[in-house]
């Protein structure tokens, strides 16, 4: 498991991370999620020792993590880190025996990773000559290529078109099942969604939340319904303990207000529904990530 304590970063008089804790866990996808400056990538950078915290702690396995121990992690930065010149393979093939694999393993391995990226067809190209989203993948292949025991991804899906962000998050569910932690920091807010068993929302240099995406839900997310009746809508807003968020003729959207009455304003509604006709849907609104991330920063 990877764990970060109590971690401090500031250049010059600027604070960008203040007593940040989160864990990754084996096995677990966890999501990065904050807006630009928030301090994701200094966390990264910290955790990798390109620079080190002012204060609090980094472990893995309950250890200090050390040179060595890096080396057996897989990283992805933000920025282009490939050589323009070098074709695909060999590109992917050199990363691997810098982390100590043999010509051998490291040219299988390679093999293996652009076919599951779909890049096999690519492999003899020279990298200056990709797209910028099969450039990404093939970054995504560099950090995967020696096994990492650990993966730490900045903005994998930037510039990828549905189909590869599809199949990135294929490799990646693959790498979790395996038990190897993965933490992931991405503005796409529908594929962190999708992906993610664990979220960390950073925000201003601090953890504003952390949890599993239900978790998240049932403390941030409002009490929220849909109904749908036959006829206009529009009476639910009469409830007490109702505020109407929505309404579209027949359909009504409504928060419950927060108070001990909460649960009996919502069975006030379905009574008071039913009471004037067939009801064609009643159900709770599950907030999105986007709606949960605008609540908590």
């Amino acid at each position: 498991m990877l764990s970060l304590k109590s971690v401090s970063r500031s250049f010059g008089d600027r604070q960008v991370l203040d007593r940040v804790s989160f864990e990754v866990a084996p096995g677990q996808i966890t999501g990065f999620v904050g807006a630009n400056g928030a301090g994701k990538t200094t966390t990264m950078r910290i955790i990798l020792g390109v620079i080190a915290p002012h204060s609090g702690t980094v472990t893995w396995r309950g250890e200090p993590v050390t040179q060595s121990v890096r080396q057996r992690f897989g990283y992805m930065p933000e920025e282009r880190g490939l050589y323009p010149k070098l074709t695909v393979a060999d590109q992917v093939t050199y990363l691997g025996r810098l982390h100590g694999l043999d010509r051998a393993t490291a040219q299988r391995r390679t093999a293996r990773l652009l076919e599951r990226l779909q890049l096999d067809k690519r492999a003899g190209d020279p990298v200056e000559r990709l797209s910028m989203g099969n450039q990404q993948r093939v970054q995504v292949a560099a950090a995967l290529v020696h096994d990492p025991e650990l993966l730490i991804l900045d903005e994998p899906f930037s510039g990828l078109d549905p189909i590869a962000i599809d199949t990135v998050l294929a490799v990646l569910r693959e790498r979790a099942r395996q038990g190897v932690p993965v933490l992931f920091s991405s503005h796409q807010l529908e594929v962190v969604e999708r992906l993610c068993d664990r979220l960390v929302i950073i925000a201003d240099g601090t953890v504003r939340a952390a949890g599993t995406p239900q978790e998240l839900q049932t403390r941030f997310g409002p009490q929220r319904f849909e109904l749908v009746v036959d006829d206009d809508a529009g009476w639910v807003r009469d409830v007490p303990g109702v505020k109407l968020v929505d309404l579209d003729g027949p359909r009504a959207v409504f928060d419950l207000v927060d108070g001990t009455g909460a649960s009996a304003a919502e069975q006030a509604v379905l009574r008071e529904a039913v009471r004037r006709g067939p009801v064609r849907g009643f159900s709770p609104v599950v907030p999105s990530l986007a709606e949960i991330f605008k609540e908590v920063v």
